[in-house]
């Protein structure tokens, strides 16, 4: 958010009752509810990708992935859009309207009959998904005041720590019992019981339009990024970096991304305040959490991918394969969060780091025949490293700020999360799909399974391949589908290698973060708390 509720006058602050009340419960309900269905639909579309490569018949899997870096773009371009427009449309009409948008997106995937058309309806479910989370935050800070904030936002936390784990299951059993078109279905009846919710509970607000906003920075910065990541993500289609395809919109998002860089130094209220790192303590939080969040969320986006993909398991199975790690960030988020009231940052983050490392390197050794037991734990580690992470860095970097640095730095934040989330996803992606190209029997595989599933015969090479691995037929298809799953699974180590490199990388750089404690600026001019989109 960029700005404090307007309902708050500075010299006059509202007196609000110690007790959560019933009325505060009923508006948190909303809230909630808003951040179920956003947070969910993150975590319960990891699981469906294979399925959109078979489904949609897509060559390459870093085309797939575009279904996750568009959405995530999408939220980093709304969320410093939120605070400006809350403040000229109102809060309860503008969260009313995100509710009404994410659901028409969701509607619109579920009727996607291309990869394209589900990329394209993805952003239109990530803009109106960007603003639930801080449109929440500010609609709760105004109903409870931040005195009671702690307390409502282990309420909030609620939907944060069940996501990761409840997303893989439930989108993992919509596509084994339904079809994929179903992780999105599901969010028409939520949708609507929200916007229902919202028009009864939520309390009229006065639009109060203050600063104004950044569209030059906008019109910069958003088609910069999507050009730039799709310049990246076409590396293997293309075959080359040499490529038109790949070299044309990564040098002209390059050259926005710089010109937006340049020029956000001039306007007043910039769409991000880089002066802001003029603070030592607050560039390196944002360092380090750029570096975490694209090695972290790209590497986890691969392992439902590995579980269906080389080890043959049913979507829903790989969805409880991967609830281990949602179970670690339950146990040590709240734990994390508690500490970092009482110990420096740079005294915490590491930690977690180390434990993220650790189990990431485990991932760089995965086989075809990797133990399940084995897997799990290192899931579960990561789960524990994460949870331990990234609670204690978000709130720990804006604890040098004060007054109105603090919405900005809030919002520096979090868009700096997302875009790396983007660009982890992209990356990781690509190497994944080039190492499958690198494999001459990956290749023919997955020739021989799109021939097969468009109803064509597989063609003569690709036969006589598959026909030299064996003397009989029965045993050349034995060998070759045993190489298949062992080179698929080297691709997913090298993968997974590069997130580890990432990952070691970042806890470099966290030994830098602060060994003092800091005093908290946590309220700013108008007491009112700073937005947090995890």
């Amino acid at each position: 958010m960029s700005e404090a509720p307007s309902s708050v006058t500075p010299g006059a602050p509202h007196e609000y009752p110690e007790k959560i009340d019933a009325a505060v419960l009923k508006i948190a309900g909303v809230v909630v509810l808003g951040a179920i269905m956003s947070i969910l639909d993150i975590t319960v579309v990891n699981v469906a990708l294979p399925t959109f490569q078979k489904d949609l018949q897509v060559a390459d899997y870093s085309t797939v992935a575009w279904t996750v870096t568009a959405y995530t773009l999408a939220l980093a371009t709304v969320i410093p859009l939120t605070g400006w427009a809350a403040d000229r449309f109102g809060t309860k009409r503008l969260y009313m309207m995100a509710i009404l948008l994410f659901t028409l997106g969701s509607v619109l995937c579920a009727a996607a009959d291309s990869i394209g058309m589900l990329i394209a309806f993805r952003v239109v479910q990530g803009l109106g998904g960007g603003m639930l989370m801080p449109l929440g935050m500010t609609i709760m800070t105004r109903a409870a005041g931040p005195q009671r904030m702690g307390r409502l936002m282990a309420i909030l936390g609620v939907p944060m720590l069940l996501g990761p784990i409840l997303g893989p299951i439930i989108g993992g059993y919509l596509i084994e019992h339904a079809s994929w078109h179903w992780i999105f279905l599901i969010n028409l009846p939520l949708g609507l019981i929200a916007l229902v919710y919202a028009w009864f509970i939520l309390p009229k607000d006065n639009p109060t339009p203050s600063e104004s906003f950044d569209f030059i920075g906008m019109l910069l910065m958003s088609p910069g990024l999507a050009l730039f990541l799709y310049g990246v993500s076409s590396i293997p289609e293309a075959g080359s970096v040499a490529s038109a395809k790949v070299l044309i919109p990564g040098l002209i998002g390059l050259a926005l991304v710089i010109a937006f860089v340049f020029y956000s130094f001039k306007p007043r209220h910039p769409l991000l305040d880089l002066r802001l790192f003029r603070n030592f303590n607050l560039s390196i939080s944002v360092i380090t959490m750029f570096l975490f969040a694209a090695a972290f969320f790209g590497g986890l986006l691969l392992v439902p991918t590995y579980f269906q993909q080389v080890r043959g398991e049913s979507a829903l199975q790989s969805g409880l394969l991967v609830a281990p790690q949602g179970l670690g960030a339950m146990l040590t988020m709240p734990l994390a969060g508690a500490l970092a009231d009482k110990f420096p940052v740079g005294r915490i983050v590491p930690v977690g780091l180390a434990i993220i490392v650790a189990g990431m390197f485990g991932l760089t050794r995965i086989q075809a025949d990797t133990s399940y037991g084995y897997l799990i734990a290192v899931l579960f580690v990561m789960g524990l490293g994460m949870g331990a992470t990234m609670m204690p860095l978000m709130t720990a970097a804006l604890r040098t700020l004060n007054g109105h640095e603090i919405a900005r730095g809030s919002t520096l934040l979090n868009i700096t999360q997302q875009i790396a989330s983007s660009v982890g996803v992209a990356v990781i992606s690509v190497v994944l799909t080039n190492q499958y190209k690198a494999s001459p029997a990956v290749t023919a595989g997955q020739a021989a399974q799109l021939a097969q599933e468009q109803g064509k015969p597989v063609p003569t090479d690709i036969q006589q391949y598959i026909a030299s691995f064996g003397k009989t037929a029965q045993e050349a298809m034995t060998n070759f589908t045993n190489l298949v799953h062992k080179d698929m699974a080297h691709a997913f180590a090298v993968s997974f290698m590069v997130a580890f490199s990432l990952c070691a990388l970042t806890f470099l750089v966290s030994l830098f973060l602060p060994k003092k404690h800091e005093e908290s600026h946590l309220l700013d001019d108008e007491g009112v708390p700073p937005v947090m989109v995890h």
